[in-house]
């Protein structure tokens, strides 16, 4: 039952491709020949389309966006819809929300003359983007390991792996928005660059600290900033090897469905479990070879 109601949810985020088409074929006539299609941070436009091109970009990229989304939404929700699955359709309904109200501002530009006031709009999308990994983060990250001792007494030995040089180069990034927020005067475009640099901030910040790896008597538990990502019960835990990894791969929190990589470096123990694969980047894994073999020996 379930299932079908959020089959239907998906159905409902493609009204809003007729909702975009209705923008412009209502006031087809009153368009200008040349409609303002693109504009720059002081919200002037520099950029132009025919009347027939510009409504077909609009619902081309919608349809295009829906698409994606559809796809995303059924496979995720292939096995059982769960809390992260209702929170990702949200996203999405956000995304297309701000890209309706952007097709009615240009629409309204063009007809009327009034500024694009997108500024609290757009600062959707970078918080729903900051919701959505806070809640996919907490919903899989696997219960908590248990705990029949103190817990000075559970933990056996406790790992950090960082990535400095990463963290070092997201805080250069930050100068970007910090740059258009001292130049650009336009709301529209300052609020979503605040958001930016904060998701920039946090990163540098979690790229500094990086994972730690608390092994324990029943298993390991993976965090950062103090925030559990992940417990590998000691049950779990099939067989682990040394790989290498590749930039290719990315570094961060990395994997979709049943895998999941922890890495800040090209070094990493592949840790295979019932539920899946589970990637820890270290500069010695030979270390934590052996601090894995402390776990399973209890």
């Amino acid at each position: 039952m379930q299932r079908r109601i959020f089959q239907f949810a998906i159905l409902l985020l493609w009204m809003s491709l007729p909702l975009v088409a209705v923008q412009y074929t209502q006031v087809w006539g009153q368009l200008p020949v040349r409609v303002a299609t693109h504009f720059n941070a002081a919200n002037e436009a520099n950029g132009w389309m025919t009347r027939v091109e510009a409504v077909r970009f609009a619902v081309g990229f919608m349809a295009f966006l829906l698409t994606v989304f559809t796809g995303i939404l059924l496979y995720i929700a292939r096995v059982r819809v769960d809390a992260f699955a209702w929170v990702l359709l949200g996203f999405c309904a956000v995304v297309l929300g701000v890209m309706v109200e952007v097709s009615r501002s240009i629409v309204n530009y063009n007809l009327h003359g009034v500024p694009l006031e997108l500024g609290a709009v757009l600062i959707a999308v970078p918080i729903a983007v900051i919701l959505l990994i806070a809640v996919y983060v907490a919903f899989k990250r696997e219960p908590a390991l248990p705990s029949h001792e103190p817990l000075a007494s559970e933990l056996l030995v406790e790992e950090t792996h960082s990535g400095r040089v990463c963290g070092l180069v997201m805080l250069i990034g930050v100068f970007g928005p910090v740059t258009a927020l001292a130049l650009v005067p336009a709301p529209a475009i300052r609020w979503p660059m605040v958001a930016v640099g904060l998701i920039m901030l946090g990163a540098a910040a979690m790229a500094w600290s990086g994972f730690h790896y608390r092994f324990l008597q029943h298993g390991v538990e993976i965090r950062t900033l103090g925030f559990r990502l992940r417990s590998i019960p000691r049950q779990s835990i099939v067989s682990y090897s040394i790989e290498p990894w590749s930039l290719v791969r990315g570094y961060g929190i990395r994997g979709v469905g049943n895998s999941r990589a922890y890495v800040w470096g090209n070094k990493v123990i592949h840790i295979k479990t019932s539920n899946g694969d589970v990637f820890l980047g270290h500069n010695d894994p030979q270390r934590i070879v052996r601090d894995l073999d402390r776990v399973m020996s209890h």
